[in-house]
């Protein structure tokens, strides 16, 4: 079933990122990082951004079409027990097999509760006290700007925060799939914001 996804991914859905238009195949919702079984535990906590509402456009700035950084994001206090916060931004309405990766950020403090606007590419975030970034769908380090298909629906951007109850073994540079497995089993927390963008 995956084989297959991937096959029409590969042959209807990327090639509108050439082409603009609606791709006939996408990332879907069901395969973002929250929709892991096991990362759906721990308690509720608020996601929100001073940049866009719920659900609503985020501005250009922000996109690949802009100055392309990160927005701002504040969050809840965490649960009792939390160690560490990581984020995870993706895309599922991206035409490939996966959701786009668009940011991974991860031993965040735990008394941290928001992000500025543009932590930067470096590997160590030292504006967000010494968090470490992953790396995005294009390889790099940090935030990359939302850069959906030319003509398409609006797409739709996920920030998911979990509450750890430890600090990650993970180097700088980490991909979705190392930083999805080293979150198992040890999530207290999550939440989440949504917003959207269209070309």
């Amino acid at each position: 079933m995956e084989i297959g996804h991937t096959i029409k991914s590969i042959t209807t859905g990327m090639p509108v990122l050439f082409t603009g238009g609606q791709p006939g195949e996408r990332a879907g919702a069901q395969r973002l990082s929250r929709a892991n079984p096991d990362l759906q535990v721990g308690e509720q906590m608020m996601v929100q951004s001073a940049a866009f509402q719920e659900s609503g456009p985020i501005p250009t700035t922000y996109s690949a079409d802009g100055k392309q950084i990160s927005p701002p994001l504040s969050w809840s206090a965490p649960p009792d027990g939390t160690t560490s916060i990581a984020l995870i931004v993706e895309d599922p309405d991206a035409p490939t097999p996966m959701p786009f990766v668009h940011w991974l950020l991860y031993n965040i403090p735990p008394h941290v509760r928001q992000l500025p606007e543009d932590v930067g590419h470096d590997k160590i975030a030292h504006s967000v006290s010494g968090a470490l970034q992953g790396l995005n769908s294009n390889m790099k380090i940090g935030w990359t700007g939302m850069a959906p298909p030319k003509g398409d629906t609006p797409h739709h951007y996920h920030f998911q925060l979990f509450a750890l109850d430890r600090v990650l073994n993970l180097k700088p540079g980490a991909g979705r799939s190392a930083l999805v497995e080293a979150m198992r089993g040890h999530i207290v927390g999550r939440g989440e914001v949504v917003g959207t963008y269209q070309r």
